[in-house]
């Protein structure tokens, strides 16, 4: 097999509109009401990733939903892949009826064996123009064993003075994979995701739950102030649990997270705000 290292450097482009219909599908699964928004309008934080998603045939697809290995990603041979986390810089503001460019780059390939089996890190630079860049975003993709498991950190203290709970259901997920284009079968096919990958039950997006913080984010501080975000998946939120987004803003920054319905921490983030 070629060595995995030789897809560092590879790129993909694709273009896309950001709808009207597209923009209010977002706001409605994120349980906003409101009128339809109108051309030129902001979109709301979080939107990019509905944008310029891989759409290959069916033909094309691997086992597990995704487009198969080996084209644009490598194909590394573990058997699950993970969202592992992002840090993304809005360097300008995403409206619908924009016409946006998504062009991708294999940063690096890693792989490292430790006390959860091995591992391959796959780091992928996106960057969303409307004739100059909108959205960068570095992504780090893992790929890990049938047994890989890691310890879960324990949740931050509070106070937090920014607070909202979730209910998360089949129905939720299928709208975000619907968005997003998103065929991973851990989403949507719970026999796959118990019986093949090992979880309880289906997988809530790691992308869905940073684009719920944002929202919570934006709707305390304004979503168009927020000029960096990061999140790392730290557990698995599973469909059926209730969860707890929390915010604790700072000075020009907004330490967030998502805590499940035990209390552990599925995922951390922070926001850095523009003055």
């Amino acid at each position: 097999m070629e060595p995995l290292s030789n897809w560092e450097g590879r790129t993909e482009q694709a273009r896309d509109d950001l709808t009207a219909a597209l923009v209010a599908g977002l706001l409605a699964t994120l349980d906003r009401a409101g009128p339809d928004p109108a051309r030129g309008e902001p979109a709301p934080p979080g939107a990019h990733w509905m944008l310029g998603q891989p759409r290959v045939p069916v033909s094309q697809v691997g086992p597990d939903g995704h487009p198969a290995r080996g084209g644009f990603l490598p194909p590394v041979p573990l058997p699950r892949r993970m969202w592992a986390g992002s840090r993304l810089d809005f360097v300008h503001p995403l409206c619908v009826g924009d016409h946006v460019t998504r062009t991708s780059t294999v940063v690096s390939v890693r792989e490292k064996t430790g006390s959860s089996g091995d591992l391959v890190f796959v780091e992928v630079d996106h960057v969303w123009s409307v004739g100059r860049p909108a959205v960068r975003e570095r992504q780090t993709i893992v790929y890990r064993g049938d047994g890989a498991r890691r310890s879960v950190p324990a949740a931050p203290p509070g106070p937090w003075p920014l607070h909202r709970t979730v209910a998360t259901d089949p129905v939720l997920l299928f709208r975000y994979s619907a968005l997003t284009f998103n065929g991973h079968r851990i989403h949507y096919d719970a026999p796959y995701a118990r019986d093949v990958e090992g979880y309880p039950g289906l997988v809530v997006h790691a992308p869905l739950m940073a684009t719920l913080l944002l929202d919570l984010c934006s709707a305390s501080i304004g979503g168009h102030r927020i000029a960096t975000f990061s999140f790392r998946g730290e557990s698995p939120a599973i469909a059926g649990e209730r969860l707890t987004l929390l915010g604790r803003p700072g000075d020009d920054t907004v330490t967030l997270a998502v805590l499940g319905e035990d209390g552990r921490l599925v995922q951390s983030a922070e926001a850095t705000l523009a003055g």
